[in-house]
């Protein structure tokens, strides 16, 4: 039986995650999943593959606050209310993620001044409003209404807990799901099957799988130390995953109705690619 073992949100883009029991799914992702992120003076997306060190901020979620801490100094934590009403609408900005340009709101100096402190460069926090929407790759897209967060490309990502084990059996160090940052992770079924995924359903919701997710160099950051470790894992990914030579890890998704789902949900998959 394949089912359901754990749901990841990671409130802001490139930080830490938060492991739930349930979640609301929603069009652009998991409720609260990449809604913030964190922009250059420029207003260009920062993620760990130039600051790995972004995996030192870990966020929670508690009566209706996020709140962030920083590895060390969990003290001096900043709490954001999750009501989208508190940003205000005059700080509207034009941020880019990728080749995207997306409208965005910016938090608060506040929030501005306690990453640009921790972090030793000037930095922005932006939110991604609900008016604000950003298409998926029109190439992969299920209909036209099709949108993501600040994500990399598409709203889920789910990998198979049989596929971790498998890739943790050809290394010396066995690796933590974190450093793959999916949102679903299953249990059951055969190494690698969820690239294979078409159509399947959690719970009783309907979800579409887009292509095995491409990997970069975020995996090889130890999301404890917010260090880089070395080479691995995509060393090893790359001589025996990769498509058109890019190192594969994991199914992009999108969802195709709104509900809830819950750890131990079952798994039914309904149609799988012939290639």
């Amino acid at each position: 039986m394949l089912q359901l073992s754990e749901i990841w949100i990671y409130p802001v883009k490139s930080l830490g995650g938060i492991a739930l029991k349930e979640s609301k799914v929603m069009p652009r992702g998991l409720e609260h999943d990449r809604r913030w992120m964190l922009v250059d003076e420029h207003g260009v997306f920062i993620t760990q593959r130039e600051y790995p060190e972004l995996a030192l901020f870990q966020p929670e979620i508690n009566n209706g606050f996020l709140k962030i801490s920083y590895k060390g100094r969990q003290s001096e934590a900043l709490r954001i209310s999750l009501n989208e009403s508190s940003v205000k609408s005059e700080n509207k900005v034009c941020v880019m993620v990728w080749e995207d340009k997306v409208h965005a709101n910016e938090v608060s100096a506040e929030a501005n001044n306690w990453f640009t402190d921790r972090l030793g460069f000037k930095v922005r926090l932006v939110y991604m409003p609900d008016e604000s929407q950003r298409k998926v790759d029109p190439n992969y897209a299920v209909s036209q209404s099709d949108i993501t967060s600040f994500s990399d490309g598409f709203p889920y990502l789910i990998i198979g807990q049989s596929s971790l084990d498998d890739l943790n059996s050809r290394l010396e160090t066995a690796l933590s799901v974190k450093r793959f940052r999916p949102n679903f992770v299953f249990t059951g079924g055969e190494p690698y099957e969820e690239e294979s995924w078409k159509g399947f359903t959690i719970g009783n919701l309907d979800f579409f799988g887009v292509k095995p997710s491409g990997r970069c160099v975020i995996v090889t950051v130890n999301p404890e130390s917010g260090a880089v470790d070395g080479k691995e894992p995509l060393r090893t990914l790359s001589k025996y995953k990769t498509v058109n030579k890019k190192v594969i890890f994991g199914q992009n998704v999108i969802a195709l109705q709104e509900g809830s789902l819950k750890v131990g949900d079952e798994i039914a998959v309904l149609k799988k690619r012939s290639n």
